[in-house]
């Protein structure tokens, strides 16, 4: 086959992408901006290991790469007193993630695509895309320009590919404030014996005056790993004032940092309305394809990846058009999207919630073990929508907080709203309907933040 596929940029999505087409007989290049010993930011992820079975890939126990069992969570809202703390536990050993390094992570797909035949192009900055007739024929980078019969667009939130794409392609280029977070992560000393600490995982919604704030402080068996979650950048400065505040009740946090300390973007939304045009598909964070309440999109995106790979492989014309292309959204949107979508709703309300709604809403039980569980290893609002005998008592408790109560409405309101849209995403490709359905899908969204965060609408 002589068919010629580029990724833009070594996602994760677009690496295991890659590998399943190479495979397939497409001739298939991966260009990414840094060299191939710095992929991957200094720290371990989690990741749902049954992931790699749907691409192919080893599991990293058989290639001989470390990983461990995902410790589980405890949640604390402000008052992080250990009375109003509510604990995460798994329903199923399957539904546990796994935590490795991300080079490891990198290190595992990439080689893997490599056996599979895809070449890497490494130290390559690509500047945007060429379209031509309004098709996306390649990429222009600082090595030059390169052309294939699809770009795949896996450069991440600020892709330089889906930010430059003509307007005619309708592919939101730009996200707002508060959908995205701003995440501080580094790796400091271990003071004091592991064994000692009773939470060992501890996540921490605890927003600032105006803005929301998500931390956690994982204690591992000789350092302690410290993230702090901000919808703005946080400066060193008040990091470090962070820091110091938790380490008053968490004396597993020491003051020697010695890894990490990178402030990264992340998209905190629902994925993106339109993935396809001709010439082109996004995948991973370049589609903002994370979940929502954890900001974790690595399984996500590699599962979308098989995904991706049978759509075009099925595209019998070999066009890759938006036309032919099209079943990868639908079939993304209804395994995975349509689910996982509605869930931004939920995030949007939490962090427009002030210190004492989320007190109120951890202390009397409005939300529970199970809600929270969903941030581990679900992508289903369904997760939410369950019977629970309490849920009576719950509502009643709801009630008495006016405006806690009118904005858990109107954001079940739009979830229902949501989900009853994804059952019209077009089944085959049109134009004039595709637009149509997305416009909606994003109206839905950008109306709820516009009332949650009026001061903030941008």
């Amino acid at each position: 086959m002589d068919k010629k596929i580029i990724v833009a940029g070594a996602g994760h999505g677009g690496v295991a992408a890659a590998a399943l087409l190479s495979k397939a007989g497409f001739d298939v290049t991966v260009y990414e901006r840094l060299p191939e010993e710095k992929l991957g930011h200094d720290w371990f992820d989690a990741i749902n290991p049954a992931v790699f079975k749907v691409v192919g890939c080893p599991h990293p126990e058989e290639v001989g790469i470390p990983w461990k069992w995902r410790a589980d969570v405890t949640y604390f809202g402000p008052n992080t007193s250990d009375e109003h703390k509510i604990p995460q536990r798994f329903k199923k050993p399957q539904d546990i993630e796994i935590i490795m390094e991300r080079r490891d992570i990198y290190r595992l797909l990439c080689g893997y695509a490599k056996e599979c035949g895809v070449r890497f192009v490494y130290e390559t900055t690509i500047k945007g895309p060429i379209v031509e007739k309004n098709r996306v024929t390649g990429i222009s980078t600082d090595k030059g320009d390169f052309f294939a019969d699809l770009i795949i667009d896996a450069a991440g939130l600020n892709s330089v590919l889906r930010t430059k794409l003509p307007d005619e392609m309708h592919i939101q280029k730009q996200i707002l404030k508060n959908e995205r977070i701003f995440t501080y992560r580094a790796f400091y000393d271990l003071p004091v014996d592991p064994n000692s600490v009773e939470d060992v995982f501890k996540v921490m919604f605890d927003p600032d005056p105006g803005e929301f704030s998500l931390s956690w402080i994982y204690t591992q068996e000789d350092y302690t790993d410290l993230l702090i979650g901000h919808i703005v950048p946080p400066t060193e400065e008040e990091i470090e004032t962070i820091a110091e505040t938790y380490r008053k009740t968490n004396p597993q946090l020491g003051k020697n940092r010695f890894r990490g300390g990178q402030t990264v973007p992340i998209p905190f939304r629902r994925p993106l309305s339109v993935l396809v045009a001709d010439g082109y598909a996004a995948i991973g964070d370049a589609a903002f394809m994370t979940m929502p309440l954890n900001c974790s999109g690595m399984s996500v995106s590699i599962e979308t990846a098989k995904i991706l790979a049978d759509a075009i492989i099925a595209d019998e014309t070999k066009t890759f058009s938006a036309e032919t292309l099209w079943k990868y959204q639908y079939d993304f949107y209804h395994k995975i999207g349509k689910n996982m979508a509605p869930i931004a709703l939920v995030k949007d309300m939490i962090i427009s919630l002030r210190k004492e709604q989320i007190d109120y809403a951890f202390d009397r039980g409005i939300i529970t073990r199970r809600e929270l569980s969903i941030t581990a290893y679900q992508h289903s609002i369904w997760e939410f929508l369950h019977f629970d005998p309490k849920l009576i008592v719950r509502g009643f408790r709801l009630l008495k907080d006016k405006e806690l109560t009118k904005k858990a409405c109107g954001v079940v309101a739009d979830a229902v709203a949501s989900f009853s849209h994804m059952g019209r995403l077009p089944k085959k490709y049109d134009r004039d309907k595709v637009v149509k359905w997305a416009d909606k899908y994003d109206e839905i969204y950008t109306r709820r933040l516009s009332k949650l965060f009026p001061e903030q609408a941008e």
